[in-house]
């Protein structure tokens, strides 16, 4: 049997030839065109050379086109790589360097810079595809016949590698497989309940576990139309929830929302499920939320290395502060740091054991080894403490990882970057509490005797050089930062220091 997800996809489209999958601003696509669609694209792909276990970098802005990749990407067995728009050539060249693409699809605006890149690393193709689904990707597509064959994949086979930053400032690429996202979809759609005529409200990035997998893997295995916005966009937005059924979103969609005068309980009438994660949900925005609208977010956690691993019930209490319970298949336990489970309540790291667990960080068998118990448990680094109940609340991070508008912040990374700048004496960044991102990225700076340094030349100095979601939100100028007996900064004394500065 086949164990290519996108078999598994194909399985669940709808009898009916007219059935929309994606409804988006220049009109709609069918699931019946799907398979034409990734056809034609897969055609192109083996016609490129690309075979299966090859790597394909996509670092585009949304649109259907780019879900066509994806799933063509799926079909020859190739290894999908997406990566955030907001990434510089700079960071760029460190992906290309360490994945080995045999393709990369880029916005045209990039493809000059990209393409130099490519050429010094030796790798033959560059391809451009743009928002509007236009580019040298979808021109060579047209004049590409169908392809009918989907490729025989094992589940053990890679399906996808999403890169994740490392406290080391150096990115790994989570190898996630075609069995690791089939188990967590089939999962997620069974326990959210997804039924016959559910419509999707998806506002989310596609480069993103959350967007992609999460969002888009339960549509697909529905076999439900997705209204497909280019964005978030507050007054989209509003005027799709009376047509939609499902929304998963980040916190700060449902802030803005919140902030609207015009959003309403009227308005959620059809609604049946909103889900929020990649970020902290506030207490006060769940409790605000279900007073305005009606509903209840369904808060949920999970990380690149396993897609989703706990939720709060469909149905059952849904309790603020906490993201559940660990999902069907998922093993979890609250360890101390010898791997040892610590008594309910207690603080501790979470270690989790699934199908949907990754399998390992490309070409870093090492630090994939560091990161697995020998029992086969996943050292997540997130802090929590798991309830009489199994209830898990996330309480920090072991590694002071920054989840900042869902996207994951690694301040080793950013603060290496601040210490090249002249006049810099050292650096520290942290995560507080923001209102609307769930954390706001903040740097605190030591500068050099007689330096005249300000924050805006520490912003123009990081302008192109780190994606701009990584770079502070607000700097602060200090004599010294805080130190324990053995030299070590720290930075729970910063967190509680400026706790405040972005305001609740």
């Amino acid at each position: 049997m086949n164990k290519n997800i996108y078999a598994l996809f194909e399985s669940r489209f709808p009898d009916d030839s007219a059935a929309v999958f994606l409804e988006h601003p220049r009109g709609n696509l069918l699931y019946s065109e799907i398979d034409s669609m990734t056809g034609r694209l897969s055609g192109l792909l083996r016609k490129l050379g690309v075979s299966k276990g090859d790597r394909i970098i996509m670092q585009v802005d949304k649109s259907p086109e780019a879900v066509m990749l994806y799933l063509a990407c799926l079909r020859v067995g190739a290894i999908f790589i997406p990566l955030n728009t907001a990434y510089t050539t700079l960071e760029l060249r460190y992906f290309m360097e360490d994945a080995k693409p045999t393709l990369v699809v880029c916005r045209p605006q990039d493809h000059e810079a990209i393409s130099h890149s490519a050429q010094g690393f030796g790798f033959p193709h560059v391809m451009t595809l743009d928002d509007q689904g236009n580019g040298s990707l979808s021109d060579a597509a047209q004049e590409t016949p169908v392809d009918t064959n989907t490729e025989i994949c094992d589940s053990n086979d890679l399906a996808c590698i999403l890169y994740t930053s490392g406290t080391t400032g150096r990115s790994k690429g989570a190898k996630l497989s075609h069995g690791n996202l089939a188990s967590n979809g089939q999962v997620l759609h069974s326990y959210w309940q997804w039924e016959e005529g559910d419509v999707l409200l998806h506002a989310l990035p596609i480069f993103h576990v959350h967007g992609l997998f999460v969002a888009l893997h339960c549509a697909l295995l529905n076999g439900s139309k997705v209204i497909f916005l280019p964005r978030f966009s507050l007054p989209e937005v509003r005027e799709n929830l009376p047509r939609s059924t499902v929304m998963m979103g980040v916190p700060t969609f449902y802030v803005r929302l919140l902030e609207d005068p015009d959003f309403n309980r009227e308005l959620c009438n059809n609604m049946r499920l909103f889900v929020a994660g990649s970020a902290p949900l506030l207490a006060e925005t769940f409790q605000a939320f279900e007073a305005i609208s009606g509903h209840k977010i369904l808060e949920r956690y999970g990380m690149t290395e396993a897609g989703m691993i706990t939720s709060n019930p469909y149905k059952g209490e849904r309790l603020p502060g906490t993201v559940g319970l660990p999902l069907p298949d998922v093993q979890a336990r609250v360890a101390d740091k010898n791997g040892n489970e610590v008594p309910r309540g207690d603080v501790g790291v979470l270690e989790i054991n699934g199908p949907n667990v990754f399998k390992g960080y490309w070409c870093m068998p090492e630090k994939t080894a560091e990161e697995f118990r020998e029992d086969g448990y996943f050292i997540t680094g997130d802090m929590a403490t798991m309830a009489e109940d199994g209830r898990i609340s996330i309480v920090g991070r072991s590694k002071d990882l920054v989840i900042s508008g869902g996207y994951n912040v690694y301040p080793k990374e950013v603060e290496n970057m601040i210490d090249q700048i002249a006049g810099v004496k050292e650096s520290a960044v942290i995560g507080v509490p923001h209102r609307d991102f769930g954390e706001g990225v903040t740097a605190v700076i030591v500068a050099e005797h007689g330096a005249d340094l300000s924050a805006e030349d520490v912003m123009a100095f990081l302008k192109g050089k780190i994606a701009r979601f990584k770079q502070p939100q607000k700097i602060f100028f200090v004599d010294e930062l805080p130190r324990n007996t053995m030299g070590k900064v720290q930075k729970k004394q910063l967190r509680e220091d400026y706790n405040d500065i972005y305001g609740q």
